[in-house]
């Protein structure tokens, strides 16, 4: 891929996509601000580049802590041509739970919440001043598309990113700004090393990362990781709901916050990560 990205702005750097989205964009020279909540992981990512990286640990639901990243960011390398809002959460989740309805708002406010609070900075500069061409990168999920039994939060959470980006695509139209949904389905990362369900076109974070700037410098602004994956989900879509729901209840369903094999969901109290019988 000829390198087109300059200066990006990457959330949930922490994570496996995240680190791999990193360690590639670092290797093609760009200018990379990490943003994450463990401070340790992205400083490894920043000693591969000290010149080129900066650090930051804002909750990207809190959106005057983004806003203040942003200000930083632009300071130091200017307005970014790439910003990919990344981070995410993911977990099971009962409505028959009161407990779970914690971990509905906490994932809404990451994973829909998170990515607003993302881009907004960015789209007001590029608006107020001209600048290089700025791709927005929502990172959603093939679980966006439709409902999964006992995943309900996170389903919900990237339906409504992938209706927010195609509002912001149709409001950025003829502007210098473009914006671009990832449909990943399963990538071999920590959100998904709990779950005890078939995974069809499991996918490396590292290829999915060169799939994803790709996709993006050719201007794509729907891209499905993998292709193949997408193509299944599409065809299931095509069951009538009764024969597509009995297919899916058969599977195991995706842990719940403080079950075995559930990845922590941070801003929970413990008392909400902790489920009783």
């Amino acid at each position: 891929m000829t390198l087109r990205f300059h200066h990006a702005i990457i959330t949930g750097a922490c994570g496996g996509l995240g680190q791999a989205l990193a360690r590639t964009l670092l290797a093609q020279g760009c200018t990379v601000a990490l943003v994450g909540l463990q401070r340790e992981v992205l400083q490894s990512l920043s000693d591969l580049a000290p010149e080129r990286t900066t650090v930051h640990t804002p909750d990207v639901s809190d959106s005057a802590a983004m806003q203040a990243m942003a200000r930083d960011a632009m300071a130091r390398h200017g307005l970014p041509d790439l910003v990919i809002a990344n981070a995410g959460v993911a977990g099971g989740f009962d409505t028959a739970r009161a407990e779970d309805l914690a971990v509905l708002r906490r994932m809404l406010e990451i994973n829909l919440l998170g990515v607003a609070t993302t881009f907004q900075p960015f789209v007001a500069a590029a608006r107020a001043r001209p600048g290089p061409p700025l791709a927005l990168v929502g990172v959603a999920s093939i679980a966006g598309w439709r409902g999964l039994p006992g995943n309900g939060a996170y389903c919900a959470s990237k339906a409504g990113l992938i209706a927010y980006l195609q509002s912001l695509r149709a409001e950025l139209r003829g502007t210098g700004a473009t914006v671009h949904t990832v449909s990943p389905g399963y990538l071999r990362t920590q959100l998904t090393v709990g779950n005890r369900f078939a995974m069809p076109g499991l996918l490396e974070p590292d290829a999915a990362a060169r799939l994803l700037l790709a996709g993006v410098a050719a201007g794509r602004e729907h891209i499905v990781l993998p292709r193949r994956t997408g193509w299944l989900a599409r065809a299931l879509g095509l069951l009538p709901a009764r024969w597509h729901d009995a297919l899916l209840l058969r599977q195991p369903r995706k842990p719940r916050a403080g079950e075995a094999g559930a990845t922590p969901i941070p801003g929970l109290t413990k008392t909400e990560e902790t489920h009783r019988p």
